[in-house]
């Protein structure tokens, strides 16, 4: 049960009935392009949802409490239409769909990689997200 769970049960049910686990596609390997090689865009990312007026529901995934929600159209505000639309050809999903997968799993992987409520150096990022996407 958990994250890794629902991001299983998610790649699963990727219309169009694609192979969810291999050659680039599904839930994993969309949220990997977003968190970047070894989760190096990790900042970056929190540092858009600040600049986009979401910076406290992104550090709530970061910091010890509950996560906050996010919305589809939240999450389409701040990554942007073009990176939206290439998560959503990765599912084989229209846009506002792969939206509303995004908003749902990424709250949860940011709150995985950071559970002592800090973004980790660089290398144990890279380790974090090997770890979470290699047992997805």
């Amino acid at each position: 049960m958990g994250l890794l769970d629902d991001l299983r049960g998610m790649s699963s049910q990727v219309a169009g009935g694609g192979d969810a686990s291999g050659g680039g596609g599904g839930i994993e390997s969309a949220i990997s392009g977003l968190l970047g090689k070894g989760g190096n865009a990790l900042p970056g990312l929190l540092d858009k949802f600040g600049a986009g007026g979401l910076g406290d529901v992104a550090q709530s995934w970061v910091g010890k409490g509950a996560n906050l929600p996010v919305s589809g159209a939240q999450i389409k505000s701040i990554l942007g239409s073009d990176v939206v639309s290439s998560v959503a050809g990765k599912l084989g999903l229209s846009p506002e769909a792969a939206a509303d997968k995004i908003a749902q799993v990424l709250p949860g992987i940011i709150d995985k990689l950071t559970p002592d409520g800090i973004v980790p150096n660089p290398e144990a990022l890279a380790e974090k997200v090997a770890g979470l996407i290699r047992n997805v």
